[in-house]
């Protein structure tokens, strides 16, 4: 089932209206390239729909989460991100503490090594998230 469908059935169920403006957003998010704030989709909605508020981004954001299409990250700087959340594509994060740049990068060595943690403890990996944090190439450098 596509995102918008699985979002209609659940706005159905919880007994909210689709509105435009949420299907806008829904559309906007669903193809931002970034972790990006409430604020960084609100900003970006605005432009083309001046009449969506921050209120209803970030509403709307929470029932994405809610839904299980989207994903709330918070990288240690006080705010929250959001990214779709994709079945088939698991990445860890690169975080930068200086300028807030975030770099997705998938390492197998990794993922194979944190399986033979949890089978060598017998435990079951349900979930997790693995974030470095350092100074991106840029910042590094100054």
């Amino acid at each position: 089932m596509d995102q918008a469908k699985i979002f209609n059935a659940f706005m159905i169920h919880k007994g909210l209206k689709t509105t435009n403006q949420r299907k806008a957003i829904l559309n906007s998010f669903l193809h931002s390239r970034s972790h990006c704030s409430t604020e960084d989709l609100y900003l970006k909605l605005r432009k083309k729909h001046p009449k969506i508020g921050y209120a209803t981004v970030h509403r709307t954001l929470k029932l994405l989460v809610e839904c299980g299409i989207a994903i709330e990250q918070n990288f240690g700087d006080g705010h929250a991100r959001f990214e779709p959340l994709r079945a088939d594509s698991h990445h860890d994060h690169l975080v930068c503490q200086q300028c807030g740049l975030i770099i997705e990068f998938e390492e197998p060595q990794i993922e194979e090594l944190q399986n033979q943690v949890a089978a060598a403890y017998q435990f079951t990996i349900r979930n997790h998230r693995h974030e470095l944090y350092g100074l991106c190439f840029r910042c590094a450098r100054k």
